[in-house]
């Protein structure tokens, strides 16, 4: 694999916080709805790339339940560019062999949109080489509270014990319980934090920060950041001895 260390897989799951659309606009005179715009194109992209690298699971936090403060316009326009993207881009996902999930409180969409949601995840499911979830109205705290609520739900009606509920009971109540956890997680446009993305998830992920605005975001991108974690030391907490 061109650019990519061969002494180490690709990480199995790829998670990426795209960020900078709005900033990409600004410094080029755009509103930012053309910054958005350009973003579905890097998703585009990065998908085609992750399963040319061999990453099995690519998951894109599209849409975070904190933006839904911003401005009526704009969340209107990011709605109209998710139906255009579900419109447009499913039947080649399917062609592709990519499954389509997605994940986050999918209720506050609208309905046109939950049903396109539905089909795309109905047509792809049987697909296997890769996974592609995209976080719709996804916060990391929110989803623990819903897992939360639903352990609450089970010990209520007594078919589970409040003693038995550990990490792997928590786990089994998430959003992505059959998926594994991230191995990398990217963020793009210099910002150095994780913004409520899967926070549970996300305890033992390597993180790589990028300073390269999302809609500009691409395949060399891509390798250079799974380069960077094929070179890491995975420890999950326990010491290593020095060689």
């Amino acid at each position: 694999m061109d650019g990519i260390e061969s002494r180490r897989s690709p990480p199995t799951h790829v998670a990426i916080i795209m960020d900078g659309n709005g900033r990409w606009a600004k410094t080029r005179g755009l509103p930012r709805v053309a910054g958005h715009r350009r973003g579905a194109e890097a998703v585009r992209r990065t998908v085609e790339a992750a399963a040319e690298l061999g990453v099995s699971y690519l998951t894109l936090y599209g849409f975070s339940s904190e933006n839904w403060k911003r401005p009526p316009g704009e969340i209107h326009d990011l709605m109209g560019l998710l139906r255009h993207y579900l419109r447009a881009e499913i039947a080649d996902l399917h062609r592709n062999g990519v499954r389509l999930r997605i994940i986050g409180e999918r209720d506050r969409l609208g309905p046109d949109i939950i049903t396109l949601i539905e089909n795309g995840e109905r047509l792809t499911q049987e697909n296997t080489r890769l996974n592609l979830t995209i976080a719709l109205s996804y916060g990391g705290r929110g989803e623990i509270a819903l897992a939360a609520r639903r352990l609450a739900r089970l010990v209520e009606a007594g078919r589970l014990s409040a003693d038995a509920i550990d990490e792997n009971a928590v786990a089994g109540q998430l959003l992505t319980v059959d998926m594994p956890d991230p191995d990398l997680i990217i963020r793009t446009s210099g910002e150095q934090r994780i913004s409520n993305f899967l926070l549970w998830q996300s305890a033992y992920a390597e993180l790589v920060f990028v300073d390269t605005y999302w809609p500009d975001f691409g395949k060399a991108d891509l390798e250079r950041a799974i380069s960077d974690f094929c070179g890491r030391e995975r420890r999950y907490g326990a010491t290593v001895e020095s060689r």
